[in-house]
């Protein structure tokens, strides 16, 4: 396998030149994350018309020329599963890849299951297997071997041909447009998720009230600046679950929050009086300062159709041809229920753009009655049938 190691500053501004002539670029990386406080990247493998190159960001003081490579309107960027690489990327620029194609995107939206690993879309499309040797290889260390450096290539060096089979197949369904929007859909999630306020993501705060909220968000932010400041993950120093026992038990006692089972850690000792001063300061906060929960509708009527919905939703995305998880959440069914009830609340995902005219009119149609579901052939793959009633006006 012959490839070029790039491992300078002026290698890396030379490798960009060249490749700026090139339509298509190919990337992945590798990257270590349990440990730190975001994501350590250790090296960027890169294949296109000119060839196979590695990067290696521990050898360079400025990655700007691959970046601003990457986000150039003029360059078709293809990667798999790529949230990590776009935000290696955002971070660095604050731009989006402007023609970004993902191929684990791309497969959802020709049926395939989503999300799909390379390597088993790899074996679907071209019936070849990747070496799984390096899986758990420490790609921090230097030098990095032979073995280690091919097997990371091993995740470019087929995007090109699995990128044209995909293309061929969405061209051939019509649905270029909903790839495309897809892209803009993910990336902007993704751009959303790195600059949200984290505290949003605490597991466990579902059904927490605003009080209780305000403290988890104290907490977050303590924890965030403690953690970002040793360089390590932010659950290594306080757990989600301990984040949201503290707020449901409300107490600023010391001796209180020592007691909770989990607090009882030597390392957590010195920031004892850090938590509970965050616990006293949200529950000092006016209420209106307290934040609202963001979950989705719990009226229970809803919940329940939403149920009976989304277990027709798997018959509706197979005959379309689309990945039932790749189309949508539960929540995102239950959103549908209670917009297409109450007509209230912003338009859902499911009422707009394709997902409208593969799945949500669908459901609207079982919701008004203009058509059922029934059980087909037991025995059938599919065995849940859609039957249209007439109209009663006719």
């Amino acid at each position: 396998m012959e490839y070029t190691y790039v491992r300078h500053d002026r290698d890396l501004q030379d490798l960009c030149q060249q490749l700026a002539s090139d339509e298509y670029i190919y990337f992945d990386t590798e990257f270590i994350s349990e440990d730190v406080y975001l994501p350590d990247l250790c090296l960027i493998q890169v294949a296109s018309r000119s060839g196979l190159s590695v990067i290696d960001p521990k050898g360079m003081l400025d990655l700007t020329p691959f970046w601003d490579l990457i986000t150039s309107e003029h360059v078709t960027v293809v990667a798999h599963a790529a949230r990590e690489e776009f935000l290696f990327c955002f971070r660095a620029t604050g731009k989006w890849p402007t023609r970004l194609f993902d191929t684990q995107v791309a497969a959802g939206l020709i049926g395939m299951e989503f999300p799909v690993s390379l390597g088993n879309l790899i074996t679907r499309l071209m019936g070849e297997r990747l070496p799984k040797g390096e899986t758990r290889t420490n790609w921090r260390g230097r030098p990095l071997s032979k073995q280690q450096i091919e097997y990371a290539l091993n995740d470019v060096i087929f995007l090109d041909s699995i990128y044209q089979q995909l293309v061929a197949e969405i061209e051939k369904l019509g649905r270029t447009e909903w790839m495309v929007a897809e892209m803009n859909r993910f990336q902007q999630a993704w751009e959303d998720y790195s600059t949200r306020p984290g505290w949003r993501s605490v597991s466990g705060i579902g059904n927490l009230n605003r009080r209780s909220l305000a403290i988890v968000r104290e907490l977050w932010t303590w924890r965030d600046h403690h953690a970002r400041s040793q360089n390590v993950p932010p659950r290594r120093v306080l757990r989600d679950d301990l984040v949201v026992e503290l707020s449901k038990r409300k107490s600023s006692n010391i001796s209180q929050i020592k007691a909770l089972r989990g607090m009882n850690r030597r390392d957590l000792d010195p920031y004892i009086q850090d938590l509970a001063d965050c616990v006293r300061t949200a529950l000092e906060l006016p209420d209106d300062q307290c934040p609202v929960n963001q979950r989705g509708n719990a009226n229970s009527q809803y919940t329940v159709l939403g149920q009976f919905l989304t277990a027709a939703l798997g018959s509706i995305c197979r005959e379309a041809r689309i990945a039932p998880s790749l189309a949508c959440t539960v929540q995102d069914v239950r959103d549908l229920v209670a917009y297409h009830l109450d007509g209230s609340g912003e338009v859902p995902p499911l009422a707009k753009g394709w997902r409208a005219e593969v799945i949500g009119q669908t459901i609207e149609d079982l919701l008004d009655g203009s058509l059922v579901v029934r059980i087909g052939d037991p025995r059938a793959d599919e065995p849940l049938a859609f039957q249209r009633l007439p109209d009663p006006a006719e």
